[in-house]
């Protein structure tokens, strides 16, 4: 009995830090003005609660990612989220004083988490927006912290070799995309600049692996839509800075 009482306690002191080490978040909506002639506008990000220094980091880059996607204008003294929706509003709407027939604006921004551990955690965000054009701009961001020195973290950051890494991504991008690894990185139609393979803008943890994630327009068109390219955990620790637990 004791042997067994003993078994089902350490259990619980293992699930206890495992809970201790998520951080946690309430689900914050934000919408615009409700009429006729307002774009439309809806937010869903998570707002971290903790008090603690990667919580603050969390939740002032999730604003500055908002203020980022709808601000329109370099006036500094849009420091919120509430005055960036604010700011996409009113451009929308003097721009359809000039041109009536302007179809409607709209932007629409979800984030989630989709990666932590004791060391790190990871945000995506998508986002929409149409102002205007024969389409709209989808696009996909990673936002990864440091959980232990609560700072965001940039893609160099994330590997003890990055020069080693990105040898390694190439060769597996080549194979994803079927592209002989001894021709040109554009032979089959890519428009890598310098027509030499480069990592990503946006490079994420995720459950599956680390996610790296060219959005349209990066090295592609518009109508080859995002590409993606998840790299399994097993084979790129060697290149990780913090690893990952397999």
């Amino acid at each position: 009995m004791k042997k067994h009482l003993g078994s089902f306690l350490f259990l619980c002191f293992l699930i206890s830090c495992q809970t201790e080490s998520k951080l946690t978040f309430e689900p914050i909506q934000l919408e615009g003005e409700n009429c006729a002639g307002c774009p439309k506008i809806e937010i869903n990000i998570p707002s971290a609660l903790d008090d603690s220094p990667v919580s603050e980091a969390i939740n002032r880059s999730l604003k500055e990612e908002i203020i980022s996607i709808l601000s329109f204008t370099e006036d500094k003294t849009i420091d919120t989220a509430d005055k960036a929706l604010q700011s996409f509003t009113d451009s929308y709407k003097e721009l359809k004083v000039k041109f009536p027939d302007e179809i409607q604006w709209e932007a629409t921004i979800d984030g989630e988490v989709v990666y932590e551990d004791e060391n790190v955690i990871t945000f995506m965000l998508n986002s929409y927006s149409f102002t205007g054009g024969a389409h709209g701009y989808a696009s996909t961001s990673f936002l990864n912290f440091d959980k232990r020195k609560g700072t965001e973290l940039e893609n160099w950051e994330l590997f003890d070799d990055l020069n080693g890494f990105e040898d390694f991504a190439e060769t597996k991008f080549r194979i994803q995309e079927k592209i002989p690894q001894e021709t040109n990185i554009n032979a089959t139609g890519f428009m890598f600049e310098g027509d030499s393979f480069h990592l990503p803008n946006n490079i994420g943890y995720t459950k599956d692996g680390l996610q790296l994630i060219y959005n349209q327009y990066e090295v592609a068109s518009y109508a080859d839509g995002p590409i993606v390219l998840i790299l399994p955990y097993n084979e790129i620790n060697l290149y990780l800075k913090r690893k990952v637990k397999i």
